[in-house]
């Protein structure tokens, strides 16, 4: 029988970012087996989130840029989304992520604050805390909770943060896994 390669994401984190979003991606993700790296584009992995809760980051992104990841996502919350967005490493990396068909993901601010100035939305169907939407320019806003649109993947916001997550697992590893793993949380 053969194996399915191991999954990998990368969550780039700031300071700043929301708790609720970054906390539900690295628990569903690692809970569907996706080796989930947590990277801090500061100049430490400790990062304070924006409700307060502290957060170790496992790596620093400039550390594992080189490596190719099957997912790149991004929490909101402010300012973390607007340090992630001014972070142009990460930049180049979301758009070499993007050129090569590969998944990348934002939600709450950080669809306009990030993936907007990154320059990955164009022409695109997305969605982003609708406050933010009149940031956007070049793509269409869609006001849904959570929007697939090819390999980008966006989201509205906090209490989106499970929907997003499972969408993000249905979408690197299929319907029966998001369901496995749903249904293990009690997810309506």
């Amino acid at each position: 029988m053969q194996t399915q390669p191991h999954l990998q994401a990368l969550l780039a984190v700031a300071e700043g970012v929301e708790d609720l979003e970054t906390v539900t991606l690295i628990d569903v993700l690692r809970r569907a087996d996706i080796k989930t790296v947590v990277a801090s584009i500061e100049t430490r992995r400790m990062i304070t989130l924006a409700r307060g809760t502290r957060l170790t980051a496992d790596t620093m992104l400039l550390d594992v840029l080189a490596q190719d990841y099957d997912l790149i996502v991004l929490p909101g919350g402010m300012p973390g989304a607007q340090r992630l967005g001014e972070h142009e490493p990460l930049g180049e990396k979301v758009r070499e992520q993007a050129r090569a068909g590969r998944f990348f993901a934002a939600i709450c601010a950080s669809p306009a604050m990030a993936l907007q100035p990154f320059g990955v939305l164009r022409q695109r169907r997305m969605t982003c805390y609708p406050s933010f939407s009149d940031r956007l320019s070049g793509c269409t806003f869609v006001d849904q909770p959570v929007v697939v649109d090819g390999n980008c993947i966006t989201a509205q916001g906090p209490g989106n943060a499970m929907a997003f997550a499972l969408t993000l697992v249905e979408q690197l590893c299929g319907k029966a896994k998001r369901n496995e793993i749903a249904k293990a949380m009690l997810v309506p």
